[in-house]
């Protein structure tokens, strides 16, 4: 490519804040949301955005965007639909990961961790308090599956506007819900100059959790 040279040339040096052992909370959600609160004070467009990565039942891995919709003592939560690619992985192999990028911060948080799903009730609760158009389209999405044209959904669309578009809330999909990510690891990537970044990784294990530069 022409342009190989200047993606070379790009080039940033971090130096907003460091990471010492010392200044982490003991337990690493607690350590997130202090992060995360800094996030949000930088306003920071859609901190909630986190890398998912899954590996299907052949070990060939995907990677996409989801919203983070909950944080939870014990782990994040995210909304889907449960006959996506995504939700398919997971039935083959429950252990996945997250990554969060605050470049305006310099940080990143890569969490490993075993998925599962929320209750139903719980995403009931949530599912009816989106917009209800988001609702609809929920419904109108075959996330994942090849259709011949857009005409098809926005027809779909149209139909629900005119049944439930005076509406709050509509029924949820049998087939859409959340799930949760319980973590074994979490790494706090703090970005430092010349290359030399702090990563700081809490571990899980039977003792508790276990702090590593």
């Amino acid at each position: 490519m022409k342009n190989n040279k200047s993606i070379q040339d790009l080039r940033q040096d971090y130096s907003q804040s460091i990471l010492e052992v010392s200044d982490l909370d003991k337990n690493p959600m607690k350590q997130f949301e202090l992060w995360w609160e800094n996030a949000i004070e930088a306003e920071i467009l859609e901190p909630n955005a986190m890398t998912l990565a899954t590996v299907n039942a052949n070990g060939i891995p995907s990677a996409r965007i989801v919203l983070l919709k909950e944080l939870r003592k014990k782990g994040f939560v995210f909304y889907t639909n449960y006959k996506s690619q995504k939700a398919q992985d997971i039935k083959k192999n429950k252990n996945v990961s997250l990554v969060f990028l605050w470049k305006e911060l310099q940080r990143q948080v890569r969490i490993q961790g075993v998925i599962k799903k929320i209750s139903e009730a719980d995403s009931l609760k949530y599912a009816q308090t989106r917009p209800i158009k988001s609702q609809m389209g929920a419904w109108v999405s075959q996330q994942s599956k090849v259709i011949k044209n857009r005409e098809k959904l926005e027809k779909k669309m149209e139909h629900l506007i005119e049944e439930y578009g005076d509406q709050d809330a509509m029924p949820k999909p049998p087939y859409w819900g959340g799930y949760i990510v319980k973590p074994t690891a979490i790494e706090f990537w703090q970005g430092r100059r010349s290359r030399l970044h702090d990563r700081l990784r809490y571990s899980k294990s039977k003792k508790g959790w276990a702090v590593e530069r």
